[in-house]
């Protein structure tokens, strides 16, 4: 019987063609066989750079009938390079399921370096990239979607998602509706000439939204639960762990908010302004201000 071949999992550009690695090329050179998601697309990428290894497809739609021929060809002896529409293959599309069926037969799988929309944003986004949870597309239906956030609630991680345009808007009202007004990065059209992050709250970003219609695949980067006070937090230098209490934020965003409304703004306008400066969202220095008259009441 002949020695198994390889599965390459090839990543491929998120949009500047100029991303891919000389591995990458090289591999798709020397493979007997690319197993791309969309041939109509991959066919553009290897005619850029001359190359004309056989292409078939292995997508969402084919995988259970696709699967078990591609294995039985790497079972033959044959290399093959999986290959996504764009990025890492195995992220958010059927490239798990060839990955798990190759394991499972004791074929090698060998992981090439290389893009990943979801890292670049997270990266570029300005939110923590110390600890983060990635979740993909998030489900169609409304009730799934909203199931799947409420899970999400309390993860103190940055959330990365993808998204379409067309339900963009859908998505951030969700995300709103369950996890608050948070702060958030919407990336769009990575590597590509109109490139662009949009940061702010999630009622800002729909806001914008609503004057210009969303245009290119996204990705969403979203603030941990809670983050909104540790980033104010961490901000302040040579402040103890005691003062950083919410008792104290109340504090502090208050003699900000004084600070502000005595320059003449009002009360709503100062707390945004404070929220702002101290890396909170509007809900948490609301939530801060409700504890700090609470507290103030029961000691009266």
């Amino acid at each position: 019987m002949s020695k198994p071949g390889i599965l390459y999992l090839c990543p491929t550009p998120i949009g500047n063609l100029e991303d891919i690695t000389l591995r990458a090329l090289k591999i798709l050179k020397e493979v007997d066989l690319i197993a791309a998601e969309d041939t109509r697309v991959t066919i553009k990428l290897l005619n850029h750079f001359e190359i004309t290894t056989p292409l078939t497809s292995y997508h969402e739609h084919n995988k259970m009938t696709k699967g078990p021929k591609v294995i039985e060809l790497l079972r033959e002896g044959k290399d093959i390079a999986l290959v996504t529409d764009a990025g890492t293959p195995g992220l958010s599309d059927p490239g798990e399921d060839l990955v798990k069926d190759a394991i499972e037969q004791d074929i090698r799988v060998v992981p090439l370096p290389g893009a990943a929309a979801a890292i670049c944003a997270l990266v570029a986004s300005g939110l923590s990239t110390k600890r983060f949870a990635f979740e993909g597309f998030l489900p169609q239906k409304a009730k799934d979607k909203n199931q799947t956030l409420k899970e999400l609630a309390d993860e103190q991680r940055t959330l990365i998602f993808y998204e379409a345009p067309h339900r963009i808007i859908k998505t951030l009202k969700a995300l709103k509706d369950v996890l608050g007004n948070r702060q958030i990065v919407i990336a769009r059209e990575m590597t590509k000439v109109h490139e662009e992050f949009i940061r702010g709250t999630i009622e800002e970003v729909i806001e914008r939204f609503n004057v210009k219609s969303p245009r290119g695949e996204m990705v969403i980067v979203v603030e941990g639960a809670n983050s909104g006070q540790k980033s104010a937090e961490t901000s302040v230098n040579g402040i103890s762990e005691l003062e950083l209490s919410e008792a104290h934020l109340a504090d502090k965003l208050w003699l900000i908010m004084q600070d502000e409304m005595r320059e003449g703004l009002s009360k709503n306008q100062a707390m945004k302004r404070a929220a702002k400066q101290l890396g909170l969202s509007r809900n948490q220095a609301y939530e801060l201000l409700i504890k700090k008259s609470d507290a103030k009441e029961k000691q009266t």
